[in-house]
């Protein structure tokens, strides 16, 4: 961290003033996530250049000249001042940059951030009834007059004056969602983990680093995994330990915690809320899985 004394502490309101719809994506720049993150953008961008492999195209791009003019235009608060075409970040890309950056406090400030994402499509998705009296022109002012706009801030003041439901049903987009839940999951178990995913990587990994201390993992993955011997070394130096097992018996992803309670996920690990997916408790599931296991 470069200099904590100038962190700044986020608003809610100011967080979903910084969110853009560029490409038809809801990003951050580079320059306000830097703002937040304590750190000076080049110095930020550079720690992404080193872990370039953990941000592809729909994680992170940079704009174009006629998109950054159009952003300036359309939004006066755009912090996009810098003759150096800035960079994006997904919402995905967002969750990536606090792993690259790491640290309690770039998990705490990606919180805040996740959340004003969430809002925003909970905004959409579970305030239908809203929709019916806003015509479409005044949606549109939403989306891009929203600095100026006070109903929009009523309208969030209404979502979170109404308790979220618990979902188990994830749809496109709900990345942070998604996350959520699977950490909330990963940080019950007491003693062990027993991950069944073909195709784990380092995403994979930063989950389940969130596990609590003295809990041992076993991933059972294809041969063909993208995780390297060198990921496994460095994550079991910090998050001991880790075991990784290679096998095409499982088509279909599971998560079982204290060789009591199996999950049934509907995507890999990595690629949670990209797509829609579910996750289901098994009940009376763990015995039968785990002899299974033996013989793998």
């Amino acid at each position: 961290m470069e200099n904590e004394s100038e962190i700044m502490t986020p608003d809610a309101a100011e967080i979903r003033n910084r969110i853009y719809t560029i490409r038809g994506k809801q990003v951050m720049l580079d320059s306000d996530l830097a703002e937040l993150y304590g750190y000076e953008v080049k110095n930020l961008n550079r720690q992404v250049k080193r872990n370039i492999r953990r941000f592809p195209k729909d994680f992170m791009f940079q704009l174009t000249r006629d998109e950054m003019e159009i952003l300036r235009c359309q939004n006066v608060t755009a912090n996009v001042k810098s003759r150096t075409l800035p960079y994006a970040f997904t919402e995905q890309g967002i969750y990536m940059l606090a792993t690259v950056l790491r640290g309690e406090l770039a998990e705490q400030q990606s919180i805040f951030i996740m959340r004003a994402f969430r809002e925003m499509r909970h905004f959409i998705a579970n305030n239908a009834e809203l929709f019916d009296r806003i015509s479409k022109v005044e949606l549109k002012q939403l989306e891009y007059q929203k600095h100026t706009d006070e109903r929009f801030d009523q309208i969030f003041e209404y979502i979170g004056s109404h308790k979220e439901t618990n979902q188990k049903l994830f749809f496109d987009g709900q990345i942070y969602d998604a996350f959520s839940l699977l950490i909330e999951l990963i940080q019950k178990a007491e003693q062990d983990i027993i991950l069944i995913d073909g195709y784990v990587d380092v995403s994979t990994l930063n989950l389940l680093a969130k596990k609590q201390s003295g809990v041992s993992v076993s991933i059972y993955t294809f041969q063909k995994t993208k995780l390297t011997a060198q990921d496994i070394v460095v994550f079991n130096a910090q998050y001991p330990q880790l075991d990784v097992k290679y096998s095409n018996a499982f088509h279909d992803r599971f998560l079982i915690l204290d060789g009591k309670t199996v999950y049934h996920i509907g995507a890999s690990l990595k690629d949670a809320g990209k797509k829609s997916f579910a996750v289901m408790l098994m009940k009376n599931a763990a015995e039968e899985m785990l002899e299974k296991l033996k013989s793998v």
